[in-house]
């Protein structure tokens, strides 16, 4: 498939999914009526539904998995392993940690940046001690044990906190940010997120023929003029903005970064560099009709977006494992 046809068809396949993210919830509401409002007009109840509450949703779903897909991109190109993506990692569950601890000490309430910046300082320490875990090892076991490590350390912070959150309206936010959702957001999130998932999104993006360099190796890229310090910490400027201005907002989904690349790869020429854009099209697609499937999936109460995305993460991640088993 040629390149210009994929990142077409998944542009308007994103397009698609936002448009259904503003049409579909509780309250049902007509195309004419949703057209009417889009176009400026429309009556007050369909204004409030979609402006205020629907269309903040659709573009937080649309972003956030968008940076999830590029961010697994880039770390399975760079890393040189089909298994790394942010929440397998630990990145996710250490940005989330930061979120909570925003919450919990109460310094959400102090200033509007206090969520993201503590998340985003949450997903470097995760980024910093893999790397110290895992050290200079290629591994896929290495690095998804050292993944394991740093997950659960985060986790079992993030427990603590919610063992001694002062009341249960904090344990209930807590809760929120564990299992993911982006349920009841508004225009404040997404000014929130957006320009730390456009910093990353650009971060990313400029290392895409450095990514490529590396298929051939640390010392191959060199001696091609890549500066694998810059990329290395391009990389981890990028994801930890990225990821943790999303999980800030977000909490802690998981596997959107792993599912992707595996679904574009076999579109593309399977280069690291060419699978960038398209996963973060792909990404925004998959997150967001994630999120309209947890809308109409019949249930007492709306299941957690993390929760749906896990289980379709985990096959996938399995079925990985196991064939990078077969090489050992």
């Amino acid at each position: 498939m040629s390149r210009a046809l994929l990142i077409g068809g998944l542009a308007v396949l994103a397009v698609v999914a936002g448009l259904l993210s503003v049409a579909v919830g509780a309250v049902p509401i007509a195309w004419a009526r949703i057209a009417a409002v889009l176009a400026g007009g429309g009556d007050d109840v369909a204004r409030t539904i979609l402006i205020d509450l629907r269309l903040p949703r659709a573009l937080l779903g649309l972003a956030v998995g968008a940076m999830l897909g590029i961010s697994g991109a880039a770390m399975q190109g760079f890393l040189r392993n089909p298994l790394a993506e942010p929440s397998v990692l630990g990145v996710s569950s250490t940005a989330a940690l930061g979120a909570v601890i925003a919450l919990y000490f109460g310094f959400a309430t102090l200033h509007l940046a206090a969520l993201p910046v503590l998340a985003i300082l949450g997903a470097f320490v995760g980024l910093g001690v893999l790397a110290l875990l895992s050290g200079r090892s290629e591994s896929p076991l290495t690095l998804i044990l050292a993944g394991i490590a740093v997950s659960t350390l985060a986790v079992a912070g993030t427990s603590l906190a919610l063992n001694m959150s002062p009341n249960p309206f904090a344990a209930m936010e807590i809760m929120n940010w564990l299992l993911g959702s982006l349920e009841d957001r508004s225009f404040q999130h997404v000014a929130i997120a957006l320009p730390c998932i456009a910093l990353g999104v650009v971060l990313l993006l400029w290392d895409g023929r450095a990514l490529d360099a590396l298929t051939l190796g640390e010392d191959g890229a060199t001696s091609l003029g890549v500066d694998l310090r810059r990329t290395r910490l391009r990389l981890l400027v990028g994801i930890a903005i990225g990821v943790g201005g999303a999980v800030a907002i977000s909490g802690a989904i998981g596997f959107i970064g792993l599912i992707v690349p595996h679904l574009v790869r076999p579109l593309t020429d399977r280069s690291p560099g060419a699978i960038l854009l398209p996963s973060l099209l792909a990404g925004a697609a998959l997150l967001t009709l994630a999120d309209v499937a947890v809308r109409i999936i019949p249930t007492t109460a709306e299941l957690k977006l993390g929760v749906v995305t896990a289980f379709l993460g985990v096959p996938i991640f399995l079925v990985h494992l196991m064939r990078e088993r077969r090489l050992w």
